[in-house]
């Protein structure tokens, strides 16, 4: 009798393992988590300067996690620390722009919150990392504040270049890139990243997918560098198999630079001696956290790599939608002006939605 029940409490425990297994499986296995890279991508990835022992790497060393509390102690103290603020209690303003009705002579940026951007310039129209439907897996994590979550793939218009910094889930959208694959001229993403995009329906000839220090020409007067940026890749359980980059666009009029997510490091410096007179910055401001400094740019970096860049003006995003670290909500934009105040730095400060001249 006491055998047959230690079988029963076993075979249990054996289904309820096999059950979570599969559940798990067919979970991360759903179309959005994307695809590795393979075949010919694959081999040219292995080919890349920035790959090595299986997996793609910063410029320098560049831990993770950075807290003396160890990984494990520090995401405990991440998931259990309780901060003040960390959303707001009321709407975020925000301003709804009808992007249709656009004149496509007009040389504008617009915003939508966090990575979220659009520019208009020279007759072309550039989308960067858009997410419109969900920041992650799944669509409890990562909720959008109050007022915030107004824009919808459908409220853009056709779009000649989508750029993708890299892919993690708050910048690229399955949903949001799904839904514009028609209205897409060309896609510009760092090396692999074009394997989820393919996996998605996005034709081969669509991509131009690049290397650091690559660079493109994409029509009469545009070129696309890819640059290198701080920081890490991965959907899945496999980190770092397709490359995170910086983009610099320059257009018949401007020179326009893109910083993705990234900590601070050399390549601002080299950015800004290589690419003189860079007409408009975008840098990351949000979602960073001491425990994992390297691979966020810090407000404490903020104005350094903004001097670095010599750039004319500058804006930064990352923040005002998502709460991904444990700084107050508001904090980014108290790191605005200080920037503006105390750096000297000619800031964009715009709110969601507004219509920015270029």
């Amino acid at each position: 009798m006491r055998k047959t029940k230690v079988r029963m409490w076993f075979g249990i425990i054996i289904a309820i393992i096999a059950v979570i297994c599969i559940s798990v499986f067919a979970f991360i296995n759903q179309p959005s988590f994307g695809r590795l890279p393979q075949g010919e991508r694959l081999e040219r990835i292995k080919r890349s300067p920035h790959y090595h022992d299986g997996q793609f790497t910063n410029l320098h060393q560049t831990p993770m996690m950075t807290s003396d509390k160890g990984r494990f102690g520090a995401m405990l103290s991440f998931l259990f620390c309780k901060t003040e603020r960390l959303r707001p209690e009321d709407a975020v303003p925000t301003i709804k722009t009808d992007l249709h009705k656009l004149e496509r002579d007009k040389d504008v940026l617009i915003w939508f919150g966090h990575s979220s951007y659009f520019i208009q310039i020279d007759g072309k129209r550039i989308l960067v990392d858009p997410v419109f439907c969900m920041a992650s897996p799944v669509s409890f994590v990562n909720k959008p504040f109050k007022g915030t979550d107004i824009y919808k793939p459908e409220d853009m218009p056709d779009i000649d270049y989508l750029v993708i910094s890299h892919d993690h889930w708050d910048h690229l959208d399955y949903r949001t890139v799904k839904s514009l694959k028609d209205r897409v001229g060309k896609v510009i993403c760092g090396l692999g990243v074009g394997e989820h995009l393919e996996h998605w329906g996005y034709r081969k000839e669509q991509l131009v997918e690049l290397d650091w220090q690559e660079n493109a020409a994409l029509d009469n007067g545009f070129t696309v560098h890819c640059l290198p940026t701080r920081h890490f890749s991965g959907r899945g359980l496999k980190a770092n198999q397709t490359l995170w980059a910086s983009f610099l666009l320059e257009t018949p009029s401007q020179k326009l630079y893109m910083a993705g997510d990234g900590g601070y490091d050399s390549h601002f410096e080299e950015i800004g001696k290589r690419f003189p007179d860079i007409d408009l910055a975008i840098l990351e401001n949000g979602q960073y956290n001491e425990d994992w400094k390297y691979i966020h740019l810090m407000p404490s970096n903020m104005g350094k790599a903004a001097r670095e860049l010599k750039a004319k003006r500058i804006l930064t995003v990352h923040h005002s939608k998502y709460a991904l670290a444990k700084h107050p909500w508001d904090e980014p934009l108290m790191n605005e002006r200080n920037m503006q105040e105390q750096d000297s730095l000619n800031m964009l400060v715009p709110v969601i939605g507004e219509v920015v001249p270029l």
